[in-house]
């Protein structure tokens, strides 16, 4: 039972982190009633913790290799914790997106910290494996479940509760992380922070998340997207400029540029993105079609999404069994063309298309996702350099959230003026989106 408490301990603060992705989603209206909010005000409830959390997500990981990663996953726990318990109780939209932000910062904390947690708690690889595959499959379990969790609680008692759910879990938490994960030590020859690094990913990375989401919901030609998205790719470049000349100079990069040309860290960051723009964006598009193409409720569409959203319960340990057994790369190539598969399945969606003749597509994708996931995470941590798995498994996350931010704005695009129409090419761009990640998977 000990050899298990580290890997609850560790998975219900991601369970946490990935529930507030979508619980709040079927929240909006609720909140936007109560606190008088504005459209754009509860957009950036939902959206800012995401670009947040993406933004921060490189600088969390660094200071979990210098720092130690079990203060950093307590401090993070500590900070998401606290920010919901403010959520619940915003008096105003301004408070709640506040807040929200705050949120993100603590999941940016302890999402990266967690993954370096459970590397040094399972240190052999078949045990890793399996570990990080049980680790995916709370994860997805969480994702799935929001929207229903969100709606029964919103509909049985008010949306405050959203909030207040995660404070009963971060005690659990906290308490079985005090007592059972071990503390590894930090990096000794981790050197001079780099302080340049850290502003400049931040500002870069939370740019562009933000700017995509702002595309999303503002479109591309909105003032402050094209404000936004340029000067986030500038930070990025001069990001990328700062980091080259800090390991040229023999001093320590926030993220070695070097780390690139290592066999299969390249590639499974590209994977990271090529995956989550397919799944995420199709899963936004699938959301719309279901409420306004078919005229379901929040409820029923969250239901009708479950195997799309919900196979990461049963399939995440498969995988992480899988790739024990026969390392990262078969499991993620089968997972991959399966993905491409049901990607394609979309193309039978119309307006009046039965809900069996689409169930395919999602249950493909509901499969292919969460058996990609932890053999990829198993990837990036085995290709990056001893004692970095908080950065590496960072750029891992930041990867996966720059493609949910793209394929939720560019999909978003293509359905503007038909919803349908804008379904049928955004399914084969992802299922392109698919091979391509399952041709690079065989590099591994």
């Amino acid at each position: 039972m000990e050899r298990r408490t580290p890997l609850v301990a560790l998975s219900l603060g991601y369970f946490m982190v990935m529930l507030d992705v979508t619980v709040v989603t079927v929240a909006v209206p609720a909140v936007r009633s109560s606190l008088h909010a504005s459209a754009a005000a509860v957009q950036w409830s939902v959206d800012g913790y995401s670009a947040v959390f993406a933004g921060l997500l490189l600088a969390g990981g660094a200071l979990g290799d210098r720092r130690g990663h079990r203060g950093v996953f307590l401090a993070g726990l500590a900070l998401f914790t606290a920010a919901s318990a403010g959520c619940g109780l915003a008096r105003t939209a301004a408070e709640l997106v506040a807040l929200r932000l705050v949120q993100g910062a603590g999941a940016a904390l302890l999402v990266p910290a967690s993954l370096a947690l459970l590397t040094a708690a399972y240190p052999d690889r078949a045990g890793r494996a399996r570990a990080l595959g049980i680790w995916a499959g709370v994860a997805g379990t969480a994702f799935a479940s929001g929207p229903v969790v969100g709606g029964f609680l919103v509909a049985g008692l008010n949306w405050r509760t959203v909030f207040w759910l995660n404070v009963p879990i971060a005690a659990c938490a906290c308490a079985l992380t005090l007592r059972f994960v071990p503390a590894p030590p930090p990096r000794r020859d981790a050197g001079p922070p780099d302080r340049a690094g850290q502003v400049l990913g931040v500002a870069g990375l939370t740019a562009l998340a933000g700017g995509f989401n702002e595309a999303a919901s503002a479109g591309w030609t909105s003032a402050r997207t094209l404000l936004v998205l340029p000067a986030g790719s500038c930070a990025l470049a001069a990001f990328v400029a700062v980091e080259r000349r800090r390991e040229a100079s023999g001093a320590a990069p926030l993220l070695a540029p070097s780390w690139f040309r290592r066999p299969g860290f390249a590639a499974t960051a590209a994977i990271g993105v090529l995956l989550n723009i397919g799944m995420y964006g199709l899963l936004y598009l699938a959301t719309l079609y279901f409420q306004e193409e078919r005229g379901r409720g929040a409820f029923a569409t969250g239901l009708m999404l479950l195997p799309m959203a919900g196979m990461a319960t049963v399939v995440s340990p498969l995988s992480g069994r899988l790739t024990a057994r026969f390392g990262p790369s078969a499991p993620m190539t089968g997972a991959l063309l399966l993905g491409a598969a049901g990607s394609l399945g979309w193309l039978a969606a119309g307006p009046r298309t039965p809900y069996p003749a689409v169930l395919f597509a999602l249950t493909a994708l509901g499969v292919a996702v969460p058996l990609t996931v932890p053999a990829a995470t198993a990837a990036i941590i085995e290709a990056a350099p001893p004692g970095t798995a908080g950065v590496a498994t960072a750029v891992f996350n930041v990867a996966r959230q720059s493609g949910n931010a793209i394929g939720i704005a560019v999909f978003g695009t293509l359905a503007a003026s038909d919803l349908v129409t804008g379904l049928h090419y955004a399914a084969c761009l992802a299922a392109a989106g698919f091979l391509l990640a399952a041709l690079l998977s065989r590099r591994l």
